[in-house]
């Protein structure tokens, strides 16, 4: 019996049905019931029977080469890139530990409810957490999604691990002008858990990408039942709490659409580019040696030294963008040796404006740059890019390029 296939297994008086999925050890097997949940059955405890072979079919050999999976050739076709995390992941039932192990053949496996919805075409660019992801990895993982696009592709979903999806959607809205979706997704539990929200996020994740909208875009539960997701702008997006599956919030506006998971229907909130409207175009250099410095009461200016020699830094001030006064002489002395400073706010939402009080006063006379509604973490990636891309840093930080910066903040509901 292999992954994919349709199998029985009674154990006791209790008898469990569904289709085979990966498990991380050969003394387990994993179900996908029909009604969505996962189950681990000991296979020494159970007797398994088999009912109907490749019921979800998937060619290749997850060697890290590309893959597909034919359905219909009038449905639209989605690449899924697999970088790793929870959602391509199992449980190492040796340790209990959530290991990332699968590639996107492996998440189709194990997402069934996939089929039928595209024609896919599967790639891996990489197999981490994403703790481990870094600015190399991102990319490769934009010269993918530009090269799957420049193939056909008439949308892509990235799987990348939850911590530090935000970042990486950053990026890739920096560096890809994209003319059809572009949507990472991922899961807050893993495949093996019955309250995963990996099967809902993926299908999601589908149909947005075979929507209009295209821009760089994080789909995630909107909620904590399986009822709709978000599509997040990635610019805006931020992780808020550390394992709700409706984790993800955009700041400071509604999300761009939602996916309603029982329709699939996608209703819209906020204005996007649409499919069509850019040309495809790629910049993927980064200047990788930028910081991001978090103020706190009672750091001092000698803060400040292990940053004299990075090509650039962001700091988080405090409220409208303050840090101590004895901090402005060693910031300015950063800025006359050239290294850009950008200020951002340690608040969820609304705006730097350092023209309001002395500090904030003394500060751009100190030579910062005010990152405006930026958020700290899209500021820092930003700064990668406009170091390695623009003529002017300085002014590119001030200029909205991917929906990370509004001219004023307003009041939303």
């Amino acid at each position: 019996m292999n992954a994919g296939d349709r199998v029985r297994a009674r154990r006791a008086d209790t008898t469990y049905e569904g289709v085979l999925l990966p498990s991380s050890t050969p003394d387990h097997l994993v179900l996908k019931l029909d009604g969505g949940y996962n189950v681990g059955v000991d296979r020494e405890d159970a007797e398994v029977e088999l009912l109907e072979t490749d019921v979800y079919e998937i060619g290749g050999e997850g060697n890290g080469e590309e893959s597909a999976v034919e359905f219909d050739d009038d449905l639209p076709t989605v690449s899924l890139i697999s970088t790793g995390g929870t959602i391509a992941s199992t449980v190492d039932y040796r340790t209990g530990a959530v290991t990332a192990q699968f590639d996107a053949e492996d998440v189709l496996r194990a997402v069934p409810d996939l089929a039928g919805l595209a024609n896919y075409r599967g790639r891996v660019v990489t197999n981490i957490l994403s703790e481990n992801m870094t600015p190399a990895v991102w990319r490769e993982l934009a010269e993918a999604v530009h090269e799957e696009i420049e193939n056909g592709a008439d949308g892509v979903v990235v799987m990348h691990g939850t911590d530090t999806m935000q970042f990486s959607a950053s990026a890739l809205s920096f560096m890809l002008d994209t003319p059809v979706p572009v949507v990472f997704t991922g899961s807050q539990r893993s495949a093996d858990r019955p309250s995963s929200d990996n099967v809902m996020n993926a299908v999601c994740a589908v149909e947005a990408a075979k929507s209009d909208l295209a821009e760089v875009l994080v789909c995630m539960h909107a909620s904590e039942s399986d009822d709709r997701c978000a599509l997040h702008r990635g610019t805006r997006v931020r992780k808020n709490h550390t394992s709700r599956r409706d984790a993800f919030e955009t700041v400071g506006r509604k999300p761009l659409a939602e996916v309603d998971y029982g329709s699939r229907e996608i209703v819209t909130r906020r204005e996007h580019a649409t499919r069509g409207e850019r040309e495809l175009a790629l910049s993927p250099d980064l200047e990788a040696d930028v910081e991001l410095l978090k103020y706190t009461p009672g750091m001092g200016p000698e803060a400040l030294e292990p940053y004299e020699d990075v090509v650039g830094l962001v700091i988080e001030g405090t409220g409208l963008g303050h840090v101590h006064t004895d901090w402005i002489p060693r910031i300015e002395e950063l800025v006359e040796s050239g290294i850009p400073v950008v200020i951002t706010s340690q608040c969820l939402e609304g705006r730097v404006c350092d023209r309001v009080y002395d500090t904030g006063r003394d500060l751009l006379d100190a030579g910062v740059v005010e990152a405006g509604d930026t958020l700290p973490g899209t500021a820092k990636v930003k700064l990668m890019w406009a170091l390695a891309n623009a003529d002017s840093p300085a002014e590119t930080m001030r200029t909205d390029l991917a929906g990370e910066l509004t001219e004023r903040s307003v009041p939303w509901s």
